[in-house]
């Protein structure tokens, strides 16, 4: 008995999520290997949904995801007005950048892990796994006694903190249609605006009133509401391959190996740029080329692990030669450079995507329209100079914020949709995991631009005896500036002024790859349903024993 088999396109062109139950790979197969392709036959095909919700359920579920997801954001402008006050107390403000960094970094260490783990321990215990280290980074952070303490902290808040955007946008995957899936990430994305918003304001009352720790234990009620509502809520049924196994057949699958290396080859990468750019170490240095010298031993083995030796990789190889999942993922990578987002902008751009997604179905003319305006804005931001107006300096940012969140939520419906039910959690992990790591490096990247060209302007503007300290304490300490003399004053305005220019002329420039990178990206028939995989490998099995 033969098999009509679909073009291999087709697999990037038909929609992911439908009533069918998700699918997964039996332990036998090779994931590594590209799956076989769906039949035609097959595409019309239905089982009886595993999942099925009432709207009350879906609200109360949506609630409990929503509201990890609204902290994660609220803590990290919360934390961000902290840092004076937290290096005062303990006398070590030189170290306070690095309470910021830590979380970053074990943010993008740990996100492609939980893509996985989603699927091994359920959508349930993934997300409650994400809340507990998040909450309880949390609350030691308020209960340091030291700097390097708060930072240790910090760094396990942000081990949960990844998982918790990840896990939140996998399980909405599994109970929203693909087509309604954008207006649902838009409103996600309104509440991750609403908490960086709300965060920087309360942060500083809070610490004016009660101090610094208590920022951090008044975040404790929301963890504890979301706790609550994933564990008794978000009853997500898993394939019952997965769902009978044993802790020990479920351990089997986590692929320990692939992930250490992962850690090891990002969190290697990104201590490289951080260093360079807080400690404002040369290039050249040991330290910044031993790290980079790590990050490519960790990548190498990561690459070998996945590709001869996990049987359930944490990042299937063949997921990244596949054209549009690679084509999200370095065009995310590259769009999270960008700096500074304007706040009201990313919530309609959000919101304005989901809904087009939902009224046309399609996808790929709306990417490309959002990474054209982020790159107009680019352009617009880097033509600014003294004698701009407040209002260019406001409405300029506009397209940038509302092309922002309007290709991240278009480029994650594209990822979903173009792959199979099995790799779905997997695929989004990734796609989190090239975000995050365009952030930390385009915040590490444009901080060594700026200040490479700001010690240039300076050097050129300003010379003499002493010239050195005053560059430093200019360089150093920006709020000095209104206080100098007015020929100095000037030499440093007009030099932040030029290194500003750069950057904005190196993001213009990143947007513009973006774009190109975007170009790939194939249409997605939001509508239409993804064929089973299971079922297909169950019948190719039939296929070969026939004949």
């Amino acid at each position: 008995m033969s098999v009509e088999r679909m073009r291999p396109s087709s697999l990037e062109t038909t929609s992911l999520l439908t009533d069918e139950a998700p699918t997964s790979y039996n332990a036998t197969n090779d994931v590594n290997s590209p799956p076989p392709s769906p039949t035609s036959t097959l595409s019309e095909a239905s089982t009886p949904p595993l999942n099925k919700f009432s709207k009350a359920d879906i609200c109360w579920m949506l609630i409990g995801l929503w509201s990890g997801v609204f902290l994660g954001a609220f803590d990290g402008t919360v934390v961000a007005t902290l840092l004076t006050p937290i290096g005062s107390e303990f006398k070590a403000s030189n170290q306070s950048s690095y309470i910021g960094t830590s979380y970053l970094l074990s943010v993008c260490c740990f996100t492609p892990l939980y893509g996985r783990l989603s699927d091994i321990l359920g959508r349930k215990g993934a997300m409650l796994l994400a809340l507990s280290l998040f909450g309880s980074g949390t609350v030691f952070c308020g209960l340091a006694s030291s700097m390097n303490a708060l930072i240790a902290a910090r760094a396990v808040a942000g081990m949960g903190g990844g998982g918790i955007m990840t896990v939140s946008s996998i399980a909405v995957s599994d109970f929203i249609p693909l087509k309604q899936r954008g207006l649902y990430q838009g409103m996600a994305n309104i509440l991750y605006g609403l908490g960086a918003g709300l965060g920087g304001p309360f942060g500083g009352w809070v610490n004016d009133v009660f101090g610094w720790r208590m920022a951090f234990y008044m975040q404790t009620p929301v963890l504890i509401l979301s706790f609550v509502l994933v564990a008794t809520k978000v009853n997500i049924r898993l394939p019952d391959d997965i769902q009978n196994q044993s802790l020990s057949d479920k351990l089997r699958r986590m692929d320990f190996l692939g992930s250490v290396t992962l850690v090891g080859a990002v969190g290697c990468l990104l201590l490289g740029f951080c260093l360079q750019s807080t400690e404002e170490l040369p290039w050249t240095s040991p330290v910044v080329v031993g790290f980079f010298f790590m990050s490519i031993i960790f990548g190498s083995l990561f690459v070998y692990v996945e590709k001869h030796w996990a049987p359930f990789p944490v990042m299937p190889l063949r997921l990244m030669t596949q054209r549009t999942p690679l084509a999200v993922s370095v065009s995310n990578l590259l769009m999270s450079f960008h700096l500074l987002p304007h706040s009201v902008a990313i919530s309609i751009g959000s919101v304005f995507a989901g809904w087009l997604m939902r009224r046309t179905g399609k996808l790929y003319l709306l990417t490309l329209v959002s990474a054209g305006l982020s790159v107009f804005a680019s352009v617009l931001a880097s033509c600014w100079n003294k004698n701009s107006s407040a209002f260019h300096l406001w409405v300029d940012l506009i397209p940038q914020g509302f092309g922002m969140a309007s290709f991240i939520t278009s480029t994650l419906i594209a990822m979903i949709a173009g792959v199979y039910k099995a790799d779905m959690a997997v695929a989004t992990g990734i796609t989190y995991l090239f975000r995050t790591t365009g952030q930390v490096l385009g915040v590490s990247l444009s901080g060594a631009v700026f200040q490479a060209v700001l010690l240039e302007k300076l050097r050129a503007r300003i010379q003499g005896p002493g010239s050195e300290e005053i560059i430093y304490v200019i360089r150093h300490t920006a709020q000095i500036i209104p206080k100098l003399d007015p020929h100095l004053r000037e030499a440093a305005v007009d030099s932040y002024a030029d290194a500003l220019r750069v950057v904005f002329i190196c993001q213009a420039a990143v947007s513009a790859l973006a774009f190109i990178a975007c170009l790939p990206i194939q249409e997605g028939r939001l509508e239409a349903p993804q064929p089973d995989q299971e079922r297909q490998d169950q019948t190719n099995n039939e296929d070969t024993s026939g004949e």
